[in-house]
């Protein structure tokens, strides 16, 4: 647990995090996210609870004892330090000694590929290039925990997808035990090895990235990856909507509610007498609108609810129809793309 003031931020949270192992903390503002790698750096202490490392307690540790490094959100260089006084500064600090000192800060600078940089100042180098000698600063301590609390906020997106590819190659090259702070669900999806998602202090969901996508088990961890959220009630084996009925597979718990289904999994068909209204997993509506990408389309799809789902199909080739705005269109949604909650 963990409280600012009177405030709680952090309620009846636990994770088991791998020696070696990427585990990206995803989840909206204010969830509780940064609050964490302060726990684990030791730069807050918690309400009650444990910390542990290797099964031993660091809570009575202090933070510069504990073998934990970060790199915040913006890289808090020296500007008046070189880029290798900047990356030797927390040696400099354990007194190591200077040939040492040398080849580490020049093993750093290598791996975050920046060879032939150590005399500039901050002030001469790119955003991206800063973030890096804050990276470098970080890994030349060897440190047992890496925390990143999101380094590439402040980047464009060309730098992001290639700070995004240094940090993986680097922690898994190094198998360094990395924390990562993000609210960008398909960052955390691309880099971690499993994603700890975050909802207002609570820990929704702790599974591998494709969990989320297949197989989420909650509706909030649903919503939150895009799955789309409609109540019904059971009927048997068929799930009563306002967009029509649903098969439910037969492991699924007794008491059902609500139904989630994934967008991009439905598929448009032209009506006919193998595709009636009512059928179970089908739903008629009319076209809305259509943005026409070539290869795929985008379809807006009012069904007779008045519910509105969006749509992208692909194109197989270049001589098919698009279903045009107006057109009386069949949505298919699989069994496979739907998910029930009780």
């Amino acid at each position: 647990m963990a409280n600012y003031g009177a405030t709680r931020v952090l309620r009846d949270f636990s994770l088991d995090v791998n020696a070696g192992e990427f585990v990206a903390l995803l989840g909206p503002s204010g969830c509780g996210k940064t609050t964490i790698l302060k726990l684990i750096a030791g730069l807050l202490y918690p309400a009650g609870g444990d910390l542990r490392f290797n099964n031993e307690s660091v809570l009575p540790v202090p933070a510069e004892r504990r073998g934990v490094a970060m790199v915040f959100q913006k890289p808090l260089l020296f500007p008046y330090l070189t880029v290798a006084e900047n990356v030797a500064f927390g040696l400099k600090m354990r007194r190591t000694p200077k040939a040492e000192t040398k080849r580490r800060v020049s093993e750093a600078l290598r791996l975050v590929q920046l060879e032939g940089y150590e005399a500039r100042k901050p002030n001469e180098l790119s955003g991206g290039q800063e973030q890096r000698v804050s990276l470098a600063r970080a890994l030349v301590t060897e440190p047992r925990v890496l925390l990143l609390d999101e380094p590439f906020s402040a980047l464009d997106e060309s730098l992001r997808a290639g700070m995004r590819s240094l940090v993986r190659a680097l922690q898994q090259r190094l198998r360094i035990t990395t924390i990562f702070v993000t609210h960008d669900q398909a960052e955390a999806a691309a880099m971690a090895d499993r994603i700890a998602l975050l909802l207002d202090g609570r820990l929704e969901q702790f599974g591998a990235p494709r969990d989320f996508y297949l197989a989420p088990r909650t509706p909030l961890a649903a919503q939150f990856f895009g799955w789309r959220l409609v109540p019904g009630r059971r009927q048997g084996r068929l799930f009563e909507t306002a967009i029509g009925r649903f098969i439910i597979p037969k492991e699924s718990e007794t008491e059902i509610n609500v139904m989630a289904l994934r967008p991009e999994s439905v598929t448009i068909k032209q009506p006919g007498s193998d595709l009636l209204a009512g059928t179970a997993n089908y739903a008629p509506g009319k076209v809305e609108s259509l943005v026409d990408l070539g290869t795929r389309a985008r379809y807006r799809v009012m069904l007779q609810s008045g519910e509105v789902i969006e749509v992208e199909q692909e194109n197989a080739a270049a001589e098919d129809e698009l279903f045009g705005v107006g057109s009386q269109v069949i949505l298919h949604i699989p069994a496979t793309a739907t998910r029930f909650f009780g």
